[in-house]
């Protein structure tokens, strides 16, 4: 099925990809943050246990307990570093975008492992897309099964979140627990130089609210860097960030 994006670009709406982690309750699980693993469970009411498999249910019907900043892809909003509340839900209203997916290594500086402006500038050249998508190398598949926790992954430098600002883009993911440093004080300094935000107890008015952060993607070695249109879907929670499931459509000629 062929579809037209802003009378634009064309998309097979047939050929989906999804870079989003699914939530599972198992070790295959991604953690971050230093959180147990996602809760998955039936409840249970005196003698009744919602699985049909134990024969007391007619239906499967789960609790979950998970946290969506440490246990996949999620996309958040500024309010995730504010002081005063922001729902991903009022901040994003549109859920197509013209998207650019690069691959970047980052760059050794002391112990850390950085993306720096000059590796983004470079890659990105002249395109400036509504989001960037960046795949970190190396890109082992058991990064979907990692856990974060007291490892110093890889972030994006102050100067690169001001750069990918500055371009206009709006949304922005990445194959990584965070934008930031792991242990950075609260700085949380890529966070803010993307949304613009000046001061978390009084954000100005010239914050960018409609933009989104989305972290722990996984991009598959299968898939070509290049332009794309992105979905950008998400749960309906009203929260500063919410579970998410990014689909790239290959732009048709």
């Amino acid at each position: 099925m062929i579809a037209l994006i802003n009378n634009e670009y064309k998309i097979d709406l047939s050929k989906p990809v999804d870079i989003s982690i699914p939530l599972t309750n198992n070790e295959q699980n991604p953690i971050a943050w230093y959180q147990n693993l996602p809760e998955i469970e039936p409840v249970k009411m005196g003698d009744w246990i919602g699985k049909v498999s134990e024969g007391k249910s007619s239906t499967n019907f789960n609790n979950i307990f998970f946290n969506p900043h440490a246990h996949g892809t999620h996309t958040e909003c500024l309010g995730h570093i504010t002081r005063d509340f922001y729902s991903i839900n009022q901040c994003l209203k549109q859920f197509f975008f013209t998207a650019e997916l690069i691959s970047v290594e980052p760059k050794a500086i002391g112990e850390d492992l950085v993306i720096t402006k000059e590796q983004i500038e470079i890659v990105l050249g002249e395109n400036s897309p509504e989001a960037i998508i960046i795949r970190t190398l190396p890109n082992p598949e058991n990064k979907k099964h990692l856990n974060y926790s007291n490892t110093n992954p890889p972030y994006l430098d102050e100067a690169a979140a001001i750069f990918i600002r500055e371009k206009g883009i709006q949304h922005l993911l990445i194959d990584l627990p965070s934008v930031d440093k792991e242990h950075d004080e609260g700085k949380l300094l890529a966070h803010k130089a993307f949304w613009n935000v000046k001061d978390v107890n009084q954000v100005n008015k010239d914050a960018r609210f409609t933009c989104t952060i989305t972290e722990m993607i996984y991009v598959n070695e299968g898939i070509q860097n290049g332009s794309y249109i992105l979905n950008l879907q998400f749960a309906s929670f009203e929260n500063d960030a919410s579970p998410s499931k990014p689909v790239l459509y290959k732009i048709e000629k």
